[in-house]
């Protein structure tokens, strides 16, 4: 896989890969050879009260090394990029060597490219948006964020509403806030980059794999406690398996069909990660799977 011997003990690390790819495994076998501190950069792991179904390390795992930002979010709060960078930041600044470890790339961008802090859109803002057509917020960006419509991806409809979002709710285009983009906490030239690429049937046999583990391991009575507050979930909601599993307890689908469902979904999530990170990390160190 790698050689940790060659890695710098004195370098940050940072492990990047597809959900099942053992990302969680190769940060705590660093950490013990090497020593750090485990940080998290998965969106869904920061949450409170989902700690097998999103693969959350294992409290004999935390204890085995310092561990940060795991299941530090309110069961009902949202989280977005901005705050975990602004948590991540201080972690950075003196203590254990970070190892910082997860699978979502919007986390490791922000921290290694910068990030323009954009205020949060609002409720009336958002429901606006979602009810206008993407050609009407394409007429109004051509017209006052030519650069952003320049470049944007036309058809993928979340691009084009987020730049509308934020025209919309600052007055100031989105390509200005971007081109403000601060300095990187954490140029990557200072770091390890590693990224866990991953074969595609290789990784489908493991996401099977481990959701059968989570079955086993404690993920439906996980759902069965948050069941009574999931309409009240924030960002928890997005969980893969969590909809599946509250369909299931509330009698919509067998259980059977919730974890095909579930894998399916987890599958999904793994081919968009990894289109990301190709186009995305270029510069990271590949490290083929299996």
């Amino acid at each position: 896989m790698i050689d940790i011997s060659k890695l710098s003990p004195e370098r940050p690390v940072l492990i990047a890969g597809p959900t099942a790819s053992g990302k969680t495994a190769l940060a705590l076998e660093i950490a013990a050879r090497q020593g750090g501190r485990i940080i998290n950069a998965d969106a869904l792991q920061v949450y409170d009260g989902w700690r097998v179904l999103t693969a959350r390390p294992s409290p004999e795992e935390e204890a085995s090394a310092p561990h940060a930002l795991f299941g530090h979010v309110p069961f009902d709060a949202d989280y977005s990029t901005g705050q975990w960078l602004r948590d991540v930041i201080p972690l950075l600044e003196g203590g254990p060597r970070p190892i910082i470890v997860g699978g979502t790339g919007l986390y490791f961008a922000a921290l290694t490219e910068g990030l323009a802090e954009i205020p949060a859109t609002p409720p009336a803002i958002r429901a606006e948006a979602d009810a206008m057509e993407p050609a009407k917020m394409l007429a109004d960006l051509d017209r006052e964020d030519p650069e952003i419509a320049g470049r944007i991806d036309r058809q993928n409809p979340m691009r084009i509403q987020r730049a509308w979002e934020v025209l919309r709710a600052t007055g100031k285009p989105l390509s200005a806030w971007q081109a403000e983009t601060p300095a990187p906490a954490l140029p990557l030239d200072q770091c390890e980059p590693l990224l866990l690429d991953a074969d595609r049937d290789w990784l489908a046999e493991r996401i099977a794999r481990r959701f059968d583990l989570m079955l086993k391991g404690g993920a439906l009575e996980e759902a069965r406690a948050l069941e009574p507050v999931w309409e009240q979930a924030g960002g928890a909601k997005k969980a893969i398996g969590g909809p599946e599993l509250i369909a299931h307890l509330r009698g919509q689908l067998s259980l059977s069909d919730a974890r095909e469902a579930a894998i399916i979904g987890s599958r999904q999530y793994a081919k968009r990660q990894r289109t990301w990170f190709r186009a995305r990390m270029r510069q990271w160190r590949a490290i083929a799977l299996p």
